[in-house]
């Protein structure tokens, strides 16, 4: 979750003041120019590309090459909270290039994407190789030459110093960072390699972080009187895997990292994939457990060059792809300051609360209330 003081909290149900500053630049983010903002929505989702997006109008707005332009502007937006007593706080919601630019009546009318769409965009003119290096150098570079004054902060938990071997990349500089593939089919995922996301979070900040989990801190419970519509739950298996195999493998005919398994191992889980599925698979038929399934996701990376970190890939695509067959979507009292991958307990019914892992979170700039949309990990029925 993104800083937000207690009392700012405390002041989310009630009766508050939520203005909107939007801000544009030209010069990288160097100076800040304000800008009359008329409406608009902001939408996070992990899933996405581009984890921030948005659609704003501003008003009376300057346009050209000294002023709002699809070339060079970035645009920056914040989310105010008037707090009782102490005035308003303002958390961000987001820093963006301008996808789409359309002159209107009182204004510009923007669809915006996150900072991620200018690396995406700085497509390399030739395939080069990178590394070898460190995991942190080898970003650094990728990032630099799209972003120069960008910074890239790297969260607790990601192995920044893993050692990458050379690889080459052949056009997508965003994919080489995320998670991509190069020609030959061989995925080349810098953060994907060592079992991380990258993403540009609402600040625009560059940020490399673990695969979040519903294990991590819960950020924010919400009770039932600030759930504002009643949930609505839904079940699927779109994405579910159980059971991975990680290895490494740099195509050269070398020694392999690997392979490395990771499976669900809670009995109490409706994903429960046995007690060893590797190893002994037939263990489900023997114990008298029929309603075991395994579905098995593999994943090969020749940025993956040890059995450890290979470990650490497998828990990581685990700990992504479990939990998808539980989801819930519901309306609440806006909260700007959460983010995709925060960790929220919902009370779903009087008493009864559920721990879920966010995967989207729009709201309506100025509005008071947002829909998510959450995932949890799916529990065996009693």
């Amino acid at each position: 979750m993104l800083p937000i003081s207690a009392a700012a909290l405390a002041a989310l149900g009630q009766a508050t003041r939520r203005p909107v500053r939007a801000e544009w630049s030209n010069n990288g983010g160097l100076t800040w120019t304000p800008a009359t903002f008329g409406s608009g929505q902001v939408t996070a989702d992990r899933k996405s590309e581009c984890r921030y997006a948005a659609s704003i109008e501003l008003l009376d707005a300057p346009r050209g090459r000294s002023g709002i332009n699809s070339i060079s502007t970035e645009i920056r937006l914040f989310q105010g909270i008037g707090v009782p007593r102490q005035g308003v706080e303002w958390i961000p919601a987001g820093r963006y290039s301008i996808d789409r630019l359309a002159r209107t009546r009182l204004g510009l009318s923007l669809d915006l994407l996150g900072r991620e769409d200018i690396i995406r965009s700085a497509s390399l003119p030739a395939p080069r190789t990178i590394g070898p290096d460190t995991a942190e150098a080898c970003a650094r570079t990728l990032v630099a030459e799209a972003l120069p004054t960008a910074a890239i902060a790297w969260r607790d938990g990601v192995k920044r110093d893993t050692r990458m071997p050379a690889f080459v990349v052949d056009e997508d500089r965003w994919a080489a960072l995320s998670g991509g593939t190069d020609t030959a089919g061989a995925s080349t995922g810098i953060a994907t390699s060592l079992g991380a996301e990258i993403y540009a979070d609402a600040t625009g900040t560059i940020t490399v972080s673990p695969v979040p989990t519903l294990a991590d801190p819960v950020v924010w419970r919400i009770p039932r009187h600030l759930v504002t519509a009643q949930p609505a739950e839904e079940e699927s298996t779109e994405g579910l895997v159980n059971l991975w195999v990680v290895t490494g493998d740099s195509g050269s005919g070398g020694a392999t990292a690997g392979p490395a398994y990771a499976w669900d191992d809670s009995a109490a889980s409706l994903t429960y994939a046995g007690p060893d599925p590797v190893a002994d698979p037939l263990a489900p038929q023997r114990l008298g457990l029929p309603s075991v399934r395994v579905r098995t996701g593999r994943y090969s990376s020749p940025l993956i060059t040890s059995g450890a970190q290979a470990d650490d890939v497998a828990r990581a695509r685990l700990a992504d792809s479990l939990g998808v067959q539980a989801s819930l979507s519901f309306t609440a009292v806006c909260n700007p300051a959460i983010e995709p991958g925060d960790v929220v307990e919902v009370e779903i019914e009087p008493g009864v609360w559920e721990r879920h892992l966010l995967d989207s979170t729009p709201y309506t700039l100025g509005g008071i209330a947002m829909t998510c949309q959450t995932r949890t990990s799916a529990r065996r029925l009693t």
